[in-house]
């Protein structure tokens, strides 16, 4: 059951519950209220011979005829203020006096629900609120508050003065809300196995990727790397490689909006080249800002031919490994690393061959609102895989935001033999936003003159609503004969001082054993470093950049496109790769076309075309798809594929695809893939055979959790979760985190949450055995980056009974009749034919029932018994006794 809202209802717990009465009182008032005089809609009279039973048992319905009443008691309301759902809390009602409708108790915990600020209230209205026994109206606390109660929909509204709460962005979350978490070890994990044959050659290709880490109070220690693995191959020995990316201590500054980092990480990029760094960094986190707020992370797009292994690498680093089903791939869930440096991307083919591209991954235009600031600063050695030395380097940026037109940034750069001054502007216009800025550089090379020069650049970024065009980077950079950047400086310094990068060719002798394809495919991770490597040798000249998106009316479809094109100082031409791409669908039938330029590993061009088709072969939501696409490329190739895949289970937990293609190159092939997503990690694998060679892999990811309950499994979390414990609900799902479920310890993983941000956690009692009741179905928290959030739902356990009570005499107890223990805690209403449903039932307990006949209170108690558990019963089968219930003596004393 779901209210408007759309957010799943719990179970009522009975102890401190009164929802079945609640009930009862809203169909009887809805009935009073179609059935009453017009002249007065505020009274009406009961006839309670309507009721089963109603003609001889003389229930008193008087507290219905009042309108719509509010009993006092505890209940189960969904919180909004000012219309947005804040989450569900307990809600006491307490009467003022008993002849009027109960009103909503106000305490701390309700403030922290709906996101109020304690901190601006007296220190008088603080304590009333923290008072366990007192009642506060939020009126009394906040002047010009309400709170409106909607019976029907168990939903408790706020509206709170804006003058009062003071303006907030939208998705602002106070940082005094914000929570570091528990203390924990992490491990995010993913691992492929890659395997192929190639007549007599077979070779095996591993990747573990590692983000390890300790949360202690507000700091945050991390560990990322990866191992990968090359097997032997004709003569060629076994490649064994552990790469660290980063190692470092990180914690929140929230009074400036930043992060300290102390170890090895990587500057941000967004003035300067990004360069690993071994030191101290002071760096603020657009994170901390509201959603309303943020920027931008680029997608990999790309086509394979068959179960490709795809590798992306950032200035020569290995950021991820994947293998990717035939057809086009998109990948974008890659950690963010910083702003700049373009991402090379390698395809391994199933067969051997290796095509590779880059994407564009630099900043956005630095536009920021007035007022507010964006800095850096950065101290210690360089750290990187392709520089031999590790120089000192002193970095400092700075970005403010002086008029809604302009911002102004700005930043230096010092290290051993270089130096650079930028200096910038960016500026909203009418036309878009435009950044200019220009960097002045110095360089000194062992052996060489002292060089100096200037580099500008243009940067522009718009969206066109009218016209549905978006572009989220165009950029072009000139830069002189003299001018080198950071990466290009500590490039020509190790060149200059004759220490080049490792090649890693083959040996010579192996050049007639392994096929010019299987020696790309041993070296493919090497040369991509070596690229990177010697594009930061020739030195850029002119570059550009364009990113553009293309809406093409309503039914028109949309053209995306992104171009890099870029010459240099030392060698002549123009190195130009893009990617084109048109998609559409016509009802059911789903197209697109795309164009790629790729480069091979010895630098040479050629272009790709595709045409995709994708078709539903079903009416159901789970139907499977069916995608041909025809390929072709510039060196007259061509393929042809067809791929059916889909998904099953109940959550979409599994995943399959079956696909067939047929080649100029390598003749005809055929693979299947298949993926299961379950509660405590992520899996799949594929097979694909073709003429003359086979490919088998098997991949895993997930994440490993140790805290102070235990150790928890779950599926890739990212950089910060949330850990629920809801003791004995096993198998509780979380709504907003398909196939993710509670384990038989009571815990469960949530991953991607979003830092600083207010996150809402659901779970779903679906499946629960009726002796479980969760007390809570959801929480909020708003995480500190890279933490685990502990969130606890209440849970009772305890046995649900149906009772079927009559009086001493075999009357059945009157309809409507209270029920409480005998400490007074209500726990429901009888309904028609004396039946009770009792949860949290022990195996033997004492219930007192009340009511009123005519003016006279009336009052009786009966002891249950709960039958033992039937075995190979149904979880959800109610056990039923019959109960006798004994008139008390003293009515009076029942009645007080």
């Amino acid at each position: 059951m779901t209210n408007r809202a759309g957010h799943r209802l719990p179970a009522f717990r009975v102890p401190g519950r009164a929802l079945l009465g609640t009930a009862i009182g809203c169909a009887l008032f809805a009935w009073s209220t179609a059935h009453a005089a017009p002249t007065a809609p505020a009274d009406a009279q009961f006839d309670v011979t309507l009721l089963a039973g109603g003609a001889q048992q003389a229930v008193d319905l008087s507290r219905f005829e009042r309108g719509n009443v509010v009993s006092p008691g505890l209940y189960r309301l969904d919180l909004y203020l000012d219309g947005q759902w804040s989450g569900a809390s307990d809600v006491r009602f307490v009467a003022p006096s008993p002849d009027e409708s109960a009103v909503p108790c106000f305490t701390a915990a309700m403030f922290d629900r709906l996101g109020l600020p304690r901190a601006k209230l007296d220190e008088a209205a603080r304590a009333r609120l923290e008072a366990k026994d007192g009642c506060v109206a939020i009126q009394d606390v906040i002047p010009g508050a309400i709170a409106t109660y909607d019976q029907t929909e168990l939903r408790l509204d706020v509206t709170v003065p804006q003058a009062w709460l003071g303006y907030r962005a939208r998705g602002y979350v106070s940082p005094d809300q914000w929570s570091s978490g528990v203390t924990a070890g992490l491990l995010d994990y993913s691992a492929n196995l890659y395997r192929t044959r190639s007549g007599e050659l077979e070779q095996t290709a591993g990747f573990v990727g590692l983000n390890a880490g300790l949360n202690l109070g507000a700091w945050r220690l991390r560990h990322d790397g990866n191992y990968s693995w090359q097997s032997a191959v004709a003569g060629a020995p076994t490649r064994r490689q552990y790469e660290s990316i980063a190692t470092y201590a990180r914690r929140d500054i929230a009074s400036m909006n930043a992060q300290v980092t102390l170890g090895d990480s990587y500057t941000t990029g967004e003035l300067f080249d990004s360069v690993g760094i071994r030191g101290l960094q002071l760096a603020t986190d657009d994170r901390m800002l509201p959603e309303s707020q943020r920027g931008y992370a680029p997608t990999v797009r790309g086509v394979a031919e068959s179960n490709a292994r795809v590798t992306i690498r950032q200035n020569g680093v290995l950021l991820y490994e994947t293998t990717v089903s035939p057809g086009p791939f998109a990948i974008d869930d890659l950690y963010a690393t910083g702003y700049g440096g373009d991402l090379a991307v390698t395809v391994t083919e199933a067969d051997g061959r290796v095509r590779a591209f880059s994407v564009p991954y630099a900043a956005v235009p630095q536009q920021l609102r007035p007022g507010t600031s964006r800095f850096g600063v950065a101290v210690g050695t360089v750290r990187e895989d392709t520089s031999h030395d590790e120089p000192m380097l002193v970095q400092a940026t700075l970005q403010r935001g002086l008029t809604n037109a302009v911002t102004g940034y700005g930043g230096l750069l010092g290290t051993t033999g270089y130096g650079a001054a930028l200096g910038g502007v960016a500026l909203n216009t009418r036309a878009g936003a435009i950044a200019l800025d220009l960097t002045v550089a110095r360089t000194e090379l062992p052996g060489q003159e002292r060089q100096s020069g200037q580099s500008l650049r243009a940067t522009y970024s718009k969206i066109l609503p009218g016209s549905g065009t978006s572009f989220s980077l165009a950029s072009y950079r000139y830069s002189t004969d003299g001018y080198y950047s950071l990466r290009e400086a500590l490039a020509a310094r190790d060149f200059a001082l004759g220490r080049p990068i490792d090649d890693g060719l083959p040996d010579e002798d192996l050049a007639g054993v392994l096929t010019p394809e299987q020696r790309a495919a041993l070296q493919s991770d090497r040369n991509a470093s070596l690229l990177a490597y010697t594009d930061a040798l020739q030195r850029q000249r002119n570059r550009f950049d364009l990113n553009l998106n293309q809406r093409l009316g309503q039914a028109g479809g949309n053209l995306y496109a992104t171009l890099s094109a870029r010459d240099y100082w030392t060698r002549e031409g123009t190195d130009t790769q893009f990617q084109v791409g048109y998609n559409n669908h016509y009802r059911w039938f789903n197209y697109g076309v795309t164009a790629t330029r790729l480069r091979d590993l010895q630098g040479r061009y050629a272009n790709q075309f595709s045409l995709n088709f994708t078709v539903p072969l079903g009416s159901s939501p789970r139907a499977p798809m069916a995608t041909a696409a025809l390929v072709h490329d510039t060196e007259g190739q061509n393929q042809t594929q067809l791929t059916v895949s889909g998904s099953a289970g109940e959550a979409n937990q599994f995943t399959y695809g079956v696909s067939g293609a047929h080649s100029d190159a390598v003749g005809t092939s055929g693979s299947v893939n298949a993926g299961y997503r379950a509660p405590w990690a992520a899996a799949n694998a594929s097979y694909g055979q073709g003429d003359g060679y086979s490919q088998a892999s098997l991949g895993v990811s997930g994440t490993v959790v140790a805290h102070a309950g235990g150790i928890t499994l779950g599926q890739p979390a990212g950089d910060t979760v949330a850990l629920v414990h809801a003791p004995n609900a096993r198998g509780a799902s979380v709504a907003n985190a398909p196939g993710v479920k509670v384990d038989r310890f009571g815990y469960a993983l949530v991953p991607y949450l979003s830092p600083y941000q207010m996150n809402v956690v659901e779970l779903d009692p679906k499946g629960l055995p009726l002796d479980v009741q969760l007390n809570a179905t959801s929480a909020r928290v708003a995480p500190t980056a890279g933490s685990v959030a502990l969130l606890e739902f209440d849970t009772e356990y305890g046995r649900t009974l149906l009772l079927r009570v009559r009086m001493a005499d075999g009357r059945v107890v009157p309809f409507g009749a209270e029920v409480t223990d005998l400490q007074g805690q209500a726990l429901g209403t009888v309904g028609q034919g004396g039946r009770l449903l009792l949860r949290g039932a022990t195996k033997q307990g004492t219930v007192s029932l009340s009511w009123q006949e005519g003016d006279k209170p009336m009052q009786c108690t009966f002891t249950y018994q709960t039958p033992e558990s039937v075995p190979g019963a149904a979880a959800n089968e109610l056990p039923t006794a019959d109960a006798r219930c004994t008139p008390t003596v003293t009515f009076a004393a029942a009645s007080l």
